[in-house]
Protein backbone atom coordinates (compact mmCIF):
# COMPACT_ATOMS: atom_id res chain seq x y z
CA UNK A 1 0.00 0.00 0.00
CA UNK A 2 1.34 3.37 -0.95
CA UNK A 3 1.88 5.88 1.86
CA UNK A 4 -0.67 8.70 1.91
CA UNK A 5 0.70 12.22 1.91
CA UNK A 6 -1.19 15.25 3.18
CA UNK A 7 -2.04 17.87 0.58
CA UNK A 8 -0.74 21.41 0.96
CA UNK A 9 -4.19 22.57 2.04
CA UNK A 10 -4.34 19.86 4.69
CA UNK A 11 -0.91 20.80 5.97
CA UNK A 12 -1.98 24.44 6.14
CA UNK A 13 -5.06 23.42 8.10
CA UNK A 14 -2.97 21.38 10.55
CA UNK A 15 -0.56 24.29 11.07
CA UNK A 16 -3.45 26.72 11.54
CA UNK A 17 -5.09 24.43 14.08
CA UNK A 18 -1.80 24.07 15.93
CA UNK A 19 -1.32 27.83 16.13
CA UNK A 20 -4.95 28.29 17.13
CA UNK A 21 -4.58 25.76 19.93
CA UNK A 22 -1.61 27.68 21.35
CA UNK A 23 -3.32 31.07 21.20
CA UNK A 24 -4.62 32.09 24.64
CA UNK A 25 -8.34 32.43 25.18
CA UNK A 26 -9.78 35.66 26.52
CA UNK A 27 -11.36 35.10 29.93
CA UNK A 28 -14.35 36.94 31.39
CA UNK A 29 -13.13 39.94 33.35
CA UNK A 30 -13.66 39.60 37.12
CA UNK A 31 -15.05 42.33 39.35
CA UNK A 32 -18.06 44.59 39.56
CA UNK A 33 -19.30 46.58 36.57
CA UNK A 34 -18.89 50.34 37.07
CA UNK A 35 -19.48 53.48 35.03
CA UNK A 36 -15.97 54.63 34.26
CA UNK A 37 -14.12 56.04 31.27
CA UNK A 38 -10.56 55.06 30.43
CA UNK A 39 -8.11 56.65 32.89
CA UNK A 40 -6.18 59.59 31.51
CA UNK A 41 -2.86 58.29 30.21
CA UNK A 42 -1.57 61.16 28.09
CA UNK A 43 2.16 61.50 27.68
CA UNK A 44 3.82 63.52 30.46
CA UNK A 45 3.87 67.27 29.90
CA UNK A 46 6.80 68.61 27.92
CA UNK A 47 9.36 66.63 25.94
CA UNK A 48 11.09 63.39 26.96
CA UNK A 49 13.75 61.05 25.64
CA UNK A 50 13.40 57.35 26.41
CA UNK A 51 16.32 55.04 25.62
CA UNK A 52 15.90 51.27 25.49
CA UNK A 53 17.29 47.96 24.32
CA UNK A 54 15.13 45.49 22.44
CA UNK A 55 15.12 41.84 21.42
CA UNK A 56 12.89 40.44 18.69
CA UNK A 57 12.01 36.76 18.36
CA UNK A 58 10.27 36.03 15.07
CA UNK A 59 9.66 32.28 14.87
CA UNK A 60 13.26 30.98 14.45
CA UNK A 61 14.95 34.38 14.09
CA UNK A 62 16.48 36.37 16.96
CA UNK A 63 17.42 40.04 16.48
CA UNK A 64 18.66 42.61 18.99
CA UNK A 65 19.27 46.31 19.01
CA UNK A 66 18.77 49.65 20.69
CA UNK A 67 16.10 52.28 20.37
CA UNK A 68 15.11 55.80 21.34
CA UNK A 69 11.70 57.42 21.67
CA UNK A 70 11.39 61.19 21.70
CA UNK A 71 7.92 62.18 22.83
CA UNK A 72 5.91 65.37 23.12
CA UNK A 73 2.69 65.73 25.08
CA UNK A 74 -0.07 64.95 24.48
CA UNK A 75 0.20 62.47 21.59
CA UNK A 76 3.35 62.71 19.47
CA UNK A 77 6.37 60.41 19.40
CA UNK A 78 9.35 59.69 17.17
CA UNK A 79 10.88 56.23 17.25
CA UNK A 80 14.43 55.48 16.13
CA UNK A 81 15.67 51.88 16.17
CA UNK A 82 19.11 50.44 15.47
CA UNK A 83 20.11 46.83 14.82
CA UNK A 84 23.14 45.49 16.67
CA UNK A 85 26.38 45.51 14.74
CA UNK A 86 25.34 48.44 12.56
CA UNK A 87 23.27 46.16 10.32
CA UNK A 88 20.45 48.62 9.86
CA UNK A 89 18.29 51.33 11.34
CA UNK A 90 14.98 53.04 10.84
CA UNK A 91 12.63 55.70 12.12
CA UNK A 92 8.91 56.23 12.48
CA UNK A 93 6.53 58.96 13.60
CA UNK A 94 3.46 58.32 15.69
CA UNK A 95 1.16 61.33 15.89
CA UNK A 96 -2.28 60.64 17.26
CA UNK A 97 -3.43 57.47 15.51
CA UNK A 98 -1.30 58.06 12.40
CA UNK A 99 1.86 55.98 11.99
CA UNK A 100 4.43 57.00 9.35
CA UNK A 101 7.60 54.99 8.59
CA UNK A 102 10.75 56.49 7.09
CA UNK A 103 11.44 55.54 3.45
CA UNK A 104 13.64 52.47 3.18
CA UNK A 105 12.86 51.28 6.71
CA UNK A 106 9.63 49.45 5.89
CA UNK A 107 11.08 45.94 6.24
CA UNK A 108 12.66 46.56 9.63
CA UNK A 109 9.64 48.50 10.82
CA UNK A 110 7.35 45.68 9.67
CA UNK A 111 9.08 43.37 12.14
CA UNK A 112 9.36 45.79 15.05
CA UNK A 113 6.38 48.11 14.84
CA UNK A 114 2.86 46.83 15.52
CA UNK A 115 -0.31 48.88 15.15
CA UNK A 116 -0.61 52.43 16.51
CA UNK A 117 -2.79 51.20 19.40
CA UNK A 118 -0.14 48.67 20.43
CA UNK A 119 2.70 51.16 19.99
CA UNK A 120 0.99 53.64 22.26
CA UNK A 121 0.45 50.83 24.77
CA UNK A 122 4.22 50.27 24.82
CA UNK A 123 4.67 53.90 25.94
CA UNK A 124 1.92 53.59 28.56
CA UNK A 125 -0.70 55.59 26.69
CA UNK A 126 -4.14 54.06 26.20
CA UNK A 127 -5.29 54.89 22.67
CA UNK A 128 -8.08 52.50 21.64
CA UNK A 129 -9.67 52.62 18.20
CA UNK A 130 -13.03 54.44 18.04
CA UNK A 131 -15.40 51.61 19.02
CA UNK A 132 -18.64 51.63 20.98
CA UNK A 133 -19.91 49.24 23.67
CA UNK A 134 -17.47 49.81 26.54
CA UNK A 135 -17.74 47.88 29.81
CA UNK A 136 -15.53 48.63 32.83
CA UNK A 137 -15.03 46.28 35.78
CA UNK A 138 -13.07 46.97 38.95
CA UNK A 139 -11.41 44.22 41.00
CA UNK A 140 -9.44 45.64 43.92
CA UNK A 141 -6.86 48.06 42.46
CA UNK A 142 -7.30 46.61 38.96
CA UNK A 143 -9.55 48.16 36.33
CA UNK A 144 -10.36 46.26 33.14
CA UNK A 145 -12.10 48.01 30.27
CA UNK A 146 -13.58 45.85 27.50
CA UNK A 147 -14.23 47.63 24.19
CA UNK A 148 -16.35 46.42 21.31
CA UNK A 149 -19.22 44.01 20.87
CA UNK A 150 -18.12 41.34 20.32
CA UNK A 151 -15.09 42.08 22.50
CA UNK A 152 -12.20 43.47 20.43
CA UNK A 153 -9.90 45.21 22.94
CA UNK A 154 -9.25 44.87 26.66
CA UNK A 155 -7.27 47.52 28.56
CA UNK A 156 -6.06 46.65 32.06
CA UNK A 157 -4.96 49.33 34.53
CA UNK A 158 -3.43 49.13 37.99
CA UNK A 159 -4.15 52.28 40.00
CA UNK A 160 -4.75 54.17 36.70
CA UNK A 161 -1.44 53.04 35.16
CA UNK A 162 -1.76 51.04 31.94
CA UNK A 163 -0.43 47.52 32.48
CA UNK A 164 -1.79 45.38 29.64
CA UNK A 165 -3.59 45.70 26.30
CA UNK A 166 -5.12 42.67 24.56
CA UNK A 167 -6.40 42.54 20.98
CA UNK A 168 -9.14 39.93 20.73
CA UNK A 169 -10.65 38.06 17.80
CA UNK A 170 -13.53 35.76 18.61
CA UNK A 171 -12.56 34.12 21.90
CA UNK A 172 -8.81 34.35 21.42
CA UNK A 173 -6.16 36.93 22.23
CA UNK A 174 -4.28 37.46 18.95
CA UNK A 175 -1.77 40.05 20.21
CA UNK A 176 -0.97 41.78 23.49
CA UNK A 177 1.30 44.23 25.29
CA UNK A 178 2.28 43.93 28.95
CA UNK A 179 4.10 46.71 30.82
CA UNK A 180 5.94 45.51 33.92
CA UNK A 181 6.65 47.53 37.04
CA UNK A 182 10.43 47.24 36.56
CA UNK A 183 10.36 49.04 33.19
CA UNK A 184 10.24 45.99 30.94
CA UNK A 185 7.68 45.83 28.14
CA UNK A 186 6.65 42.79 26.10
CA UNK A 187 4.67 42.75 22.86
CA UNK A 188 3.55 39.42 21.43
CA UNK A 189 1.72 38.58 18.23
CA UNK A 190 0.30 35.11 18.82
CA UNK A 191 -0.71 34.36 15.24
CA UNK A 192 2.73 35.24 13.83
CA UNK A 193 4.65 33.82 16.81
CA UNK A 194 6.49 37.11 17.07
CA UNK A 195 7.68 38.58 20.37
CA UNK A 196 9.36 41.91 21.11
CA UNK A 197 10.95 42.51 24.51
CA UNK A 198 11.94 46.05 25.48
CA UNK A 199 13.98 47.19 28.47
CA UNK A 200 13.96 50.91 29.25
CA UNK A 201 17.43 52.05 30.31
CA UNK A 202 16.97 55.83 30.61
CA UNK A 203 14.22 58.45 30.67
CA UNK A 204 15.05 62.14 30.75
CA UNK A 205 13.57 65.51 29.94
CA UNK A 206 14.81 67.05 26.72
CA UNK A 207 14.08 69.76 24.18
CA UNK A 208 12.84 68.86 20.72
CA UNK A 209 12.99 71.06 17.65
CA UNK A 210 10.80 70.89 14.55
CA UNK A 211 13.24 68.67 12.63
CA UNK A 212 12.34 65.74 14.87
CA UNK A 213 8.95 65.48 13.18
CA UNK A 214 10.37 65.10 9.67
CA UNK A 215 11.40 61.73 8.26
CA UNK A 216 14.05 61.50 5.57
Amino acid sequence: MRPRFATSSAVAMIVALGVSACTPHVRPAPGAVIRRALPGTSLPAGHRLTVCTWELTDQDMLTRGEGAVRSASPDSARLDFFLSGGLGSGSALLIGEELQVAPGAERIAGLLIPTATMLWAVTGRAAPPPLTDTTARVDGDTLRVDIGKPLTWRFTFTRDSLRRVEHVSGTRVIEWVTRYADGRVRYRNESRRRQLDIVVTKVERTRLDATVWTLQ
